[in-house]
């Protein structure tokens, strides 16, 4: 008897067009409201252009406190600077995993003035025990990226987190985290079928950036689309078949926290006395002290 029960998909969320830092266009896939449903995450952004005047300006310095940005590129060169002295150069196919806690301030420039920019990042909250620990990061080079080739003829890349498929354990290169974080990113061939293992109860999105997919759930069927974001019911399960063009996809999971939420921009903490002690601290030159 098949005992496992497949997700099916709650809701389907369009992104909203949006500019952040030094006017960098970009698509909010979701973010600042409605924390609770997302739990863990606060925010996905795709930002993508072959238009330099979109993304020129990039994020010049600006501080975070109390969560976790993951910044994966699929094209492009950004470099990170911090206020630690720490520099470095993320190019096409990694990723920054970076821990704010108590504080850092930071800025991220591109180092191209023409062709391609494009990729995402997740912000990912931390529980109240880890908010103030201090800021540390893994720059991951496309390289360190787990790769894996799908029966089907699609690929595999685990960023976070472990997949147990049928024939392997797959292990990603950021691991050990609270919330048990797990990210992919999806290349599958016209009508390839997948069925991937998830916690029951962490939460499950998946974000369509190419083609579209049909989701395979355990009381009905539905799809997503390129620029939709699925959110899902509980399940230890996630089937999908992409459609007649293929598709490219994130699948974002993880342990939900539980916790009061209370953002302020690049804050996230869990009371309105603690975002005023970061904008005190950021203001007085403390926070990342």
């Amino acid at each position: 008897m098949n005992q496992f029960k497949k997700r099916d998909l709650l809701e389907a969320i369009v992104g909203q067009p949006a500019s952040d830092g030094d006017g960098v266009k970009l698509t909010r896939v979701f973010g600042g409201r409605d924390a609770a449903r997302f739990d863990p995450f606060l925010m996905l952004d795709e930002f993508g252009s072959d238009s330099a005047d979109d993304y020129i300006g990039g994020f010049p310095s600006h501080p975070h406190r109390g969560f976790e940005t993951v910044t994966y590129m699929l094209e492009g060169r950004m470099l990170h600077e911090d206020h630690m002295g720490n520099r470095g150069l993320l190019e096409s196919g990694g990723v920054q995993w970076m821990t704010a806690g108590r504080g850092i301030i930071h800025s991220e420039m591109p180092q191209q003035d023409h062709g391609t920019m494009r990729g995402f990042q997740l912000w990912l909250n931390l529980p109240a025990a880890e908010k103030m620990q201090p800021a540390h990061y893994q720059d991951l080079p496309a390289a360190a990226v787990t790769l894996h080739t799908l029966p089907g003829g699609g690929m595999l890349k685990l960023i976070a987190g472990e997949l147990r498929l049928q024939d392997r354990t797959l292990q990603g290169a950021i691991t050990g985290k609270s919330t048990k974080p797990l990210y992919l990113d999806l290349l599958l061939q016209p009508n390839e079928q997948l069925e991937l293992p998830v916690p029951t109860a962490h939460t499950l999105l998946s974000y369509v950036y190419e083609g579209g997919i049909e989701v395979q759930g355990e009381q009905r069927q539905a799809s997503l689309k390129a620029g939709q974001l699925g959110r899902f019911a509980q399940g230890d399960r996630l089937a999908l078949a992409a459609g007649a063009a293929g598709a490219r996809l994130l699948v974002i999971a993880g342990k939900p926290i539980g916790e009061p939420v209370v953002q302020y921009g690049p804050f996230v903490m869990n009371s309105e006395a603690e975002i005023h002690q970061a904008v005190r601290d950021y203001q007085l030159g403390q926070l990342a002290g």
